[in-house]
């Protein structure tokens, strides 16, 4: 017998037990369970038990006289079927109990949420949308269906109408979600940058402000526009901004803020903050950056002693690889040099640049939606 078959059995025998209850007491309404349907519930479970579900199902959905025990039982035998992956059993289920008349209003609309998700799971999106609309003013799966409608959008990007979604939940939730609505915006802005509508990206950042002031995402955009129309001092505001939303993400600063002291020809004024910054803010990327600079600028001592005062606070392959590209100019012994950095090189390749801190995703780029567990603002710089 299968594994998936004895996950079934047990919630088959916990029917059973209740059929057989019904049968020698009495119900609710002080009435004996109708023999017929005791005895169809059985001639089902037999079907199952012969791993036949459809000739199961054949029966189920054809019991006439349903009251809300057996509607329940209709219930777990469909979440049953969807948990195996056999969604289109699931949906049989769902579809017949919803063309009941006589079925109540608190059933069908579980049954409406339920076969929602059925088509959720079955990547029919556009019926799963039509079924969460109608069920958002509902008071028992309103919020539920709000949650998916912005799950089913966020798969299809579509983002205005996601907003619009998240703009109805009120309250604690609401709340909850301004990080995620700010993600939206930032979508909406990248595409108005990417169209050249550079006035509506400035719109959609500030409403992605409006929703969280610490997006960090929005800063990085914000010196990007103004960096495009030649603003390069208010793209650097723009960048040290991070430092105080999160300093976590401060290595995507220095690409930005490179490019607009250079343009300004202020490298000894980005010298000077970044000195400052990585005492506020010890970072190895940070180092990295300012090593490079230091050289740049002839000073290759002061890129050494900086990196030996990394190696010494927080050893890492990184500082070393850097640290040996700095001595490289007088190695005492130019082959045990050259051995030293190729191992510490081979061992940095394997490293990871970014990771989500809440699945453990890791990449190479960055990414503010994180394909694993598909959250938002959890992929750091490591």
């Amino acid at each position: 017998m299968g594994i998936e078959l004895l996950f079934m059995l047990l919630p088959v025998a916990a029917l059973s037990g209740w059929l057989l209850g019904r049968g020698r007491g009495k119900g609710r309404s002080g009435k004996d369970c109708p023999p017929h349907l005791n005895s169809r519930y059985f001639k089902g479970l037999n079907y199952l038990l012969d791993e036949q579900p459809d000739a199961a199902l054949d029966v189920f959905i054809g019991i006439s006289e349903l009251d809300s025990e057996s509607v329940e039982i209709q219930f777990a035998l469909a979440a049953l079927f969807l948990r195996r992956g056999e969604v289109d059993r699931a949906v049989r289920i769902h579809q017949n109990l919803i063309a009941r008349p006589t079925l109540s209003v608190e059933h069908k609309r579980q049954a409406l949420y339920a076969l929602a998700m059925d088509y959720m799971s079955a990547g029919l999106l556009d019926r799963a949308e039509n079924l969460f609309h109608e069920l958002v003013d509902d008071p028992e799966h309103g919020l539920a269906s709000r949650k998916q409608l912005l799950n089913l959008f966020q798969q299809e990007k579509e983002w205005a109408k996601a907003i619009e979604v998240a703009q109805g939940i009120r309250g604690q939730d609401g709340r909850q979600l301004a990080p995620m609505v700010a993600q939206y915006y930032c979508e909406l802005t990248e595409q108005a940058m990417h169209g050249g509508d550079l006035s509506l990206a400035g719109k959609q950042i500030q409403r992605a402000f409006d929703c969280d002031k610490h997006c960090v995402r929005a800063s990085l955009l914000d010196a990007e526009l103004a960096m495009r129309q030649g603003l390069y001092k208010q793209a650097i505001r723009a960048c040290k901004r991070v430092e105080d939303q999160n300093s976590e993400y401060l290595p995507l600063i220095l690409e930005p803020l490179e490019r607009c002291h250079e343009q300004l020809d202020l490298m000894a004024e980005l010298r000077e903050y970044l000195d400052d910054l990585v005492q506020r803010h010890p970072s190895w990327r940070v180092n990295e950056t300012l090593v490079r600079l230091w050289l740049t600028a002839g000073e290759r001592q002061r890129a050494e002693l900086l990196l030996n005062q990394e190696l010494a606070r927080q050893p890492s392959l990184s500082t070393l690889v850097s640290l040996l590209d700095v001595a490289k100019e007088s190695p005492h012994d130019p082959v045990q040099w050259q051995r030293l950095r190729e191992t510490a090189s081979t061992l940095l390749d394997g490293k990871a640049a970014f990771q989500c801190r809440q699945c453990g995703y890791q990449g190479s780029h960055m990414l503010w939606n994180c394909p694993g567990c598909k959250q938002w603002n959890t992929i750091k710089p490591v």
